[in-house]
């Protein structure tokens, strides 16, 4: 995915040659099971208003980053979300929440708070389509394991995920990532690592049930479980697009990434209207 050729592409894709001029607003969003507030990166279209109708793409970080991450490393979002007219929301999901409701440590509640607050949140804040079929979720990294985890045990909320780089199997990385303070440790809780895992939870989708996107380069650590979690869901039969190519596990590969993945939700959004 880094040749020139694909490069020009990605950047075709994410819409580098407009001058953009969404509306780029962070926001503080009230979580009761947390009890504080959350900040998020919320970017809409030029021209929004109360009269349109928008789907929504729900972008996470990755481990040790925030909220502000995705805008300010890829500012080209904006041009995207003119040029294909959604809205994308960047909540902050803790500095190693992993998306999951941590039962060791009920102050890391991100399951609940990214996919029933903030969700009902945004919908009331905007104007939004109101269902799966207008909502997408992606991250990187962290963040990837999480969109693709959320998306799987939330087929109510997300019509289609995706996972740039995502850590979408924990189970060979028991000592990384601050993983073990948010489910207890491997070695005494083995049964919910296997739980928590995203590469375990193929058994909740039918065919086309989650349109399913996911990317990882070739020289990122998490290649190799990307790599078995595309096997397993071929073996299962589950539709899904899968892209590698040269990259590591860093904004380099990921500012690429990103322009295929919502390239991918705006044909999604696109045929089920």
């Amino acid at each position: 995915m880094q040749t020139k050729v694909s490069l020009f592409i990605a950047m075709l894709m994410l819409g580098i040659t407009n001058a953009h001029a969404a509306k780029v607003d962070t926001v503080s969003v009230p979580s009761k099971v947390m009890d504080k507030t959350i900040k998020a990166v919320i970017i809409t279209p030029d021209g929004y208003t109360i009269k349109d109708t928008l789907p929504v793409v729900y972008v996470l970080h990755g481990y040790g980053g925030n909220y502000s991450d995705w805008v300010n490393n890829v500012p080209e979002l904006k041009n995207t979300v003119d040029l294909h007219r959604f809205i994308i929301v960047c909540p902050d999901g803790g500095f190693s929440s992993w998306y999951w409701d941590s039962p060791v440590d009920q102050s890391f509640r991100y399951e609940t708070f990214v996919s029933n607050e903030l969700v009902a949140w945004v919908d009331a804040q905007y104007h939004t389509i109101r269902s799966p079929k207008g909502r997408a979720i992606t991250g990187l990294s962290m963040g990837g394991h999480g969109a693709l985890y959320l998306a799987m045990r939330h087929l109510d909320v997300y019509g289609a995920a995706g996972s740039t780089a995502g850590g979408v199997d924990i189970r060979p990385f028991p000592l990384n990532w601050d993983m073990a303070k948010r489910l207890g440790s491997y070695a005494q809780y083995p049964d919910r690592w296997e739980e928590y895992t995203v590469i375990n939870m193929t058994h909740r989708l039918t065919p086309n049930a989650l349109a399913l996107i996911i990317d990882c380069g070739t020289e990122d650590f998490f290649y190799g479980v990307n790599e078995r979690l595309h096997r397993k869901l071929l073996d299962r039969n589950i539709p899904h697009m899968y892209i590698t190519g040269p990259g590591a596990h860093n904004w380099a590969y990921w500012k690429q990434s990103i322009g295929y993945q919502l390239l991918y939700f705006t044909r999604f959004f696109t045929t089920t209207k």
